[in-house]
Parts: C-alpha cells; sequence; structure tokens
C-alpha cells in the first residue's frame, strides 16, 4: 500500500469516527435528560455565573462554588452568548471536545509513527467506540474536555522532544488550561511521560529537557493563577481558601474516608474498554508487536498510560470516569499493534453484544422479574433484536475479512445507541427533573418561598431558570421552617411511589427510584408527621 493511500485510508477512517461521534451525541440528547445531580449541577452553576454577570466565581444556590474551576462553565456562557440561553448547548459542547480529541489522536498518531500514515484514522476509531469515552462524550462532565487538554500538552511533549521550543509552551498551556478545566489532576496524567522521557526518546540532553519542563509547569501555574487570584478576592475567605487549599485537602480526607483497593478499576477494564478490551485479536496483536520489538510511539504510549494508571490505582478514591484521558493513550497502542497483525474475527464481543441484546429481549417481553420496580415502563422489544442482528453481522463480516477495527467500532458504537434507545422510556420519566423545576419556577413567581428537604445539589435552578436559592432544610431545621412560613412550599422526596395518587401536591412525580413531591406547608408537616421521608 502506497503512503498516499495509506494516508487516504487514514482521513476516512477520521471522517468515520466523527461521524460515529454525531449520531452518538444526536441519540444521547434525544434519549436522555440532564442527569440529576451532577449534570444538572455544573449546568445550573453555570446558569448562576450567567445570571449573575460574574465570570469569575461560579456559584451553587446562591453560594460560592469551589468544587470546580469555571472553564467548563465559560464555554457554556460562549454557546449562550452566541444563542442565548438554552438547553442544547451545554449538551453539544462535550462532543465538541470530544471532536477535538479524536482530531488531536489522529494528528499524535501521524507525529508518533509518520510512517504509518493509515494509524490515526485506526486510533480515532478505537477511541471513539470504546464505552466509557462514548459515555462521556456525551455526558455534562469534565473529564472528555481534560483528555482534550492532555492531548495538546502530549503533543507539546513530543514537539519539545524534537527540538521546538514551542512544545513546551504547549505543554505551559495544557497545563494551565487542565487545571482551568478540573484542578490539579492534569499534572498527574502530563508529568511522568517527561519524567519517563529518556525512555522512549533517548539521546535527550537531560539537563535542557528538564529545566523546559519546569518552565512549562511555572507557565501553566501563571494560566491558572491569572483566574484563581481575582477569583480567590471577589469570593470571599472562604472561597479562597477552598480554591487554593480547602478542595486539595477535602479531597483527600474524603479519598482515604471512601478506600477502594487498589485493584478495583481492574476487572472494570473489560466493560469501560468494551468491545477492545476483550477482543482476542488486540491481545494476540500485542504479544506479537512485543516479541518484534518496542518502537519509539509505544514507549511513548505506555509511559503516558501505565505510571497513570498505577497512581489512580493506589489512590484510594476511585471513580470508572477518571481513566477517561487515559483513552486516546490505549487508543493509539492498539492501533500500533493491529498494524501488524490485522487479521482477525470479532467473534467474542459480537457474542457478548448478542448477548446484551438476548437481555434486552428479556426485559422487553417482562420475563426480568427485577427489573419491573425499577423502570417506569418496560423497553421496546426492537433495539434489543437489532442488537442481535447487528452482532451476527459483525461476525459474519469478521470472518468475511471485513477491516476489524472498523467492524467493532460500528458494533460497540450501535450496541451504545441501541442500549440508549431501549432505556429511553424506562429510564427517562424517572430522571427528568425539568417539569419540577419548572413548578417550582412557577411557586416563586408567585413570591413563595420554596425550601428542599434534603441535600439540595441545585440540581432545579438551570432547568426551571430559577432567580432564587432554594431553601436547604435538613434534620432539626425543616419542622420550625415549615411552621414559621405557612405560606411556603417544601419539595419532599419519598421512598416509593405506590401512594404518590394520594397526595394533594403542586406537582409529583417519580424520581430516582423513588418520587419527589412539591406541597405547600401544611401538607409537607403532614408528610413528615406520618414519617415519610
Amino acid at each position: 500500500m502506497t503512503y498516499r493511500t495509506s494516508s487516504a485510508n487514514g482521513r476516512g477512517a477520521l471522517f468515520a469516527s466523527l461521524a460515529l461521534l454525531v449520531i452518538l451525541a444526536v441519540v444521547a440528547i434525544a434519549t436522555r435528560p440532564l442527569a440529576p445531580i451532577d449534570e444538572t449541577r455544573y449546568v445550573s452553576a453555570a446558569w448562576e455565573m450567567w445570571l449573575r454577570g460574574d465570570f469569575l466565581v461560579p456559584f451553587k444556590n446562591g453560594e460560592p462554588y469551589s468544587h470546580k474551576p469555571p472553564f467548563m462553565f465559560w464555554m457554556f456562557h460562549a454557546g449562550w452568548a452566541l444563542f442565548g440561553v438554552n438547553d442544547w448547548w451545554p449538551r453539544l459542547v462535550l462532543p465538541l471536545f470530544s471532536a477535538g480529541a479524536l482530531l488531536l489522536t489522529y494528528l499524535l498518531a501521524r507525529r508518533l509513527w509518520p510512517q504509518h500514515a493509515s494509524l490515526g484514522g485506526q486510533a480515532s476509531l478505537v477511541l471513539v467506540s470504546a464505552l466509557l469515552w462514548i459515555v462521556f462524550s456525551t455526558s455534562v462532565m469534565f473529564d472528555v474536555m481534560l483528555a482534550f487538554w492532555v492531548l495538546f500538552g502530549m503533543h507539546g511533549v513530543l514537539a519539545a522532544s524534537d527540538g521546538k521550543r514551542r512544545g513546551f509552551a504547549m505543554l505551559g498551556i495544557a497545563i494551565g488550561m487542565g487545571v482551568l478545566t478540573k484542578g490539579p489532576v492534569i499534572l498527574l496524567h502530563l508529568l511522568p511521560v517527561t519524567v519517563l522521557a529518556l525512555w522512549w526518546n533517548p539521546g535527550l540532553r537531560w539537563g535542557r529537557w528538564f529545566g523546559g519542563v519546569v518552565l512549562a509547569v511555572l507557565l501553566g501555574a501563571a494560566i491558572a493563577l491569572a483566574w484563581a487570584i481575582p477569583a480567590g478576592m471577589a469570593g470571599g475567605e472562604a472561597y479562597r481558601n477552598a480554591i487554593f487549599w480547602g478542595q486539595t485537602a477535602n479531597r483527600m480526607v474524603e479519598s482515604f474516608a471512601h478506600r477502594r483497593p487498589f485493584w478495583w478499576y481492574l476487572p472494570l477494564l473489560p466493560l469501560l474498554l468494551f468491545p477492545w478490551f476483550v477482543w482476542p485479536g488486540l491481545w494476540k496483536a500485542l504479544a506479537h508487536h512485543r516479541k518484534l520489538g518496542l518502537d519509539r510511539g509505544t514507549r511513548f504510549c505506555l509511559a503516558w498510560m501505565l505510571p497513570v494508571f498505577v497512581a489512580f490505582s493506589f489512590i484510594s478514591g476511585k471513580q470508572p470516569h477518571y481513566l477517561v484521558p487515559l483513552f486516546p493513550a490505549f487508543a493509539l497502542l492498539a492501533a500500533r499493534v493491529l498494524a501488524d497483525r490485522s487479521s482477525f474475527g470479532v467473534g467474542l464481543p459480537a457474542l457478548l453484544a448478542a448477548a446484551l441484546g438476548g437481555v434486552l429481549i428479556l426485559a422487553a417481553s417482562g420475563q426480568i422479574a427485577a427489573l419491573h420496580d425499577q423502570v417506569a415502563a418496560l423497553p421496546p422489544v426492537w433495539p434489543g433484536v437489532l442488537l442481535v442482528l447487528l452482532s451476527l453481522m459483525a461476525w459474519v463480516a469478521g470472518r468475511r475479512g471485513f477491516p476489524p477495527v472498523l467492524n467493532l467500532a460500528l458494533l460497540g458504537a450501535s450496541m451504545l445507541a441501541l442500549l440508549q434507545l431501549a432505556a429511553m422510556r424506562s429510564v427517562e420519566p424517572l430522571y427528568d427533573i425539568k417539569p419540577m423545576a419548572l413548578a417550582i419556577k412557577q411557586v416563586q413567581d408567585e413570591g413563595r418561598m420554596v425550601a428542599n428537604l434534603a441535600t439540595y445539589h441545585a440540581q432545579y435552578q438551570f432547568l426551571g431558570r430559577l432567580e432564587a436559592p432554594l431553601v436547604e432544610l435538613r434534620g432539626a431545621d425543616v419542622v420550625p421552617w415549615l411552621a414559621t412560613h405557612p405560606e411556603g412550599y417544601a419539595v419532599i422526596y419519598l421512598k416509593d411511589s405506590q401512594n404518590l395518587d394520594a397526595i394533594s401536591a403542586r406537582h409529583k412525580q417519580a424520581y430516582r427510584g423513588g418520587a419527589a413531591v412539591l406541597v405547600d406547608a401544611r401538607t409537607a408537616a403532614g408528610l413528615l408527621a406520618a414519617h415519610v421521608e
């Protein structure tokens, strides 16, 4: 195959990956609402900044919000400035950053393996179809955005290793923007590969190299401080202490208070990286590549991925999405090893996808009894049937020599799209809290106060376009407030929705396995007296 043909194939694969991302984003936006508590909280923080005209300090329910930096909120503001405040723009920001990450992955492969022009497109296909990447590319969370800056920083690292000074500037920009996106964790993603540079790129002048890395860190700190210093001054002492020290200290305390064993991520990898991690062809190709010897690009990917994974494994506080910025490294490594041997079938991933289709069919027919009380309605049968058929087609195509990377990418993307379509009418009513938010807005517009009788995560602020905070009440504060605010209303959360029809409420709905009701103070007091949580 000529370089020109290989390059054209790589671009075609890149376009295919972007097309899959568009389809997945459309399906996600069409099938599920902004999910409480995280997605609604983050959009509400941006809404309160917008409402106040304060673009330095994020707010949550009327109080400075120190848990997250403001970059994602700024991206929401940029779209609202262009298109007006709307629900759809925040849902598009993360797919746009995911598309940028696919492009950066494609270009990074060309830097690492210039002799293999098609690898970039193959890597983008692996990335866009990995299960956890798809989920967080279509969710209002920070991790794909952080992955974008990690990739930008890796381009800087490679440019610097080739003797280009601008590479250190790119690394510094990535550090600064990563801090503004999700905090100092960006250093954990970017610095190990620089420390191991003499392994993946022998011959570097270590003094010049590490001097450049230090300057890049200082540049990143300057970018972050350009926001943090004025924000700390504007947000008050408590907010200032939180963003400069309290946040890090609190996360360390919480991490050790919720310990998970060091091996916790390992059994999740087949699911998080489905379909690639369960594909025997990938592991056979990796073993073959290891026998041939590790090239510079492979060493770079390992130096990027393995130390960070080990570090996250030994940090006791763990969440699956912490690994998302490592997925491009996995995709690049997978594309490289498969370039040497790519004639594999896709039997096991296809079999597992077909098994999931069978489960969906059983769920739709009411054969899974445990599901009945957990969903608003049984799913339709057609997504399960279609997934079984697509799995069979993928298996047949693999046996007939269809390119396995494209085959598996189509299977992985189709599986998640059909799963969301199947769950739409079953799960959406349990998580769509916009009707409750609009009901709260009506009560506030009448001049009445509304209390939330639980920890409040500002989940209603944006969806209802609320301009006043809710009163957060818990424990001993609840009864006195209800007694002194007889004209007020309260949102109460019930353990189940079985007796919902008997409750006189301004609004009531299913909510996360139970129910939520908006009731006047007198009714709220009666519910509490009846020992309803």
